[in-house]
């Protein structure tokens, strides 16, 4: 099975990101651990940049202007990444107050600087799932996200 860097990241958030962790492995015990895991070191090493470059970004205030009315237009290259399933999600965060359009795009950001061809929709949560936890005063968006992620009853089909 061939493990990309959004494997490698969601692996990490399962494992290792809590926040009553009192202690936090450094990154050479967390990238011995993904060896162990069978994740390919090249795999791991994007996936430390992604973190560093979204903990980077943390630090650049954000455009909160908020316009109602405006429209975000994606480019052809999102849309190849984001399918209309994708896009739509994105519109009800925002449109529900989940995300503003600052943190949107930073989510596209993050989407747009992985290597993935197109990006699911549950990848897409847990991508926005990351961000939101690494955002100041985020809280209750990333706690709402993460209860429609692993609280929301099963789906069955009819």
């Amino acid at each position: 099975m061939k493990e990309n860097v959004l494997d490698v990241l969601m692996y990490l958030f399962e494992n290792y990101i809590d926040e009553d962790t009192e202690i936090e492995p450094d990154r050479i015990q967390l990238q011995d651990k993904l060896l162990e895991a069978g994740f390919p070191g090249a795999e791991i090493d994007r996936a430390f940049d992604w973190l560093e470059n979204l903990a980077n970004q943390e630090d650049q205030p954000l455009g909160h202007a908020r316009h109602d009315s405006a429209l975000r237009v994606y480019t052809d290259r999102e849309v190849e990444r984001l399918d209309a399933r994708a896009r739509g999600f994105l519109l009800f965060l925002e449109q529900n107050g989940v995300l503003d359009a600052g943190t949107r795009e930073l989510v596209i950001d993050r989407i747009m600087d992985l290597d993935a061809e197109d990006i699911s929709l549950d990848q897409l949560k847990w991508v926005t799932l990351m961000v939101l936890f690494n955002r100041p005063d985020q809280e209750a968006a990333y706690t709402w996200l993460e209860s429609m992620m692993f609280d929301s009853p099963p789906e069955f089909l009819h």
